[in-house]
């Protein structure tokens, strides 16, 4: 990711994580309710989850499920990154989390979450905007589409294309 001509390397650029904030990746199903309550905070007038799942057709060919593989590491550094962003641009910001399954996941099922819990909804809609739009872009996270027809192919990532994984 590139800030006024600087890139950045999210491998070796410690960032400071907030204890409030939360982020995971995992074969485990996503829950909602937990990523909504890890985004509750006394301060907060507005929640914003943002829950991305498994449809059944992309670009009008059938899906039967998707399998996510991520380079964990520098996905977590980049969640994290998001969060140092998005407190930046918002300050009033009190909690942000961001999860993400990995592995073959069936229609319907979520494939990510992000929460974000503000004073004020139109911030946390612009954080949570903000947020997931950023980690489709830069977060190594590849997702293999597989087809009712028997074949598959892989999803191209942003953040390999510019950065190299």
């Amino acid at each position: 990711m590139s800030n006024a001509g600087v890139t950045t390397n999210y491998l070796s650029s410690p960032v400071k994580v907030r204890s409030e904030d939360s982020f995971a990746i995992t074969f485990a199903p996503l829950s909602l309710d937990a990523v909504y309550a890890l985004a509750d905070d006394p301060g907060n007038g507005a929640i914003v989850v943002m829950s991305g799942m498994v449809r059944n057709q992309t670009d009008g060919k059938p899906v039967v499920s998707l399998e996510y593989q991520a380079y964990e590491p520098m996905a977590m550094q980049i969640f994290k990154q998001i969060a140092a962003e998005i407190r930046q641009q918002w300050q009033d910001v009190n909690r942000v989390a961001i999860y993400h399954r990995i592995g073959k996941l069936k229609i319907g099922e979520i494939s990510v979450l992000v929460g974000v819990g503000c004073p004020h909804r139109s911030e946390a809609f612009e954080a949570c905007r903000y947020a997931i739009d950023t980690l489709k872009h830069n977060a190594p996270i590849w997702k293999k589409e597989h087809w009712q027809d028997g074949s598959s192919s892989w999803v191209s990532i942003g953040a390999c294309e510019t950065q190299g994984c």
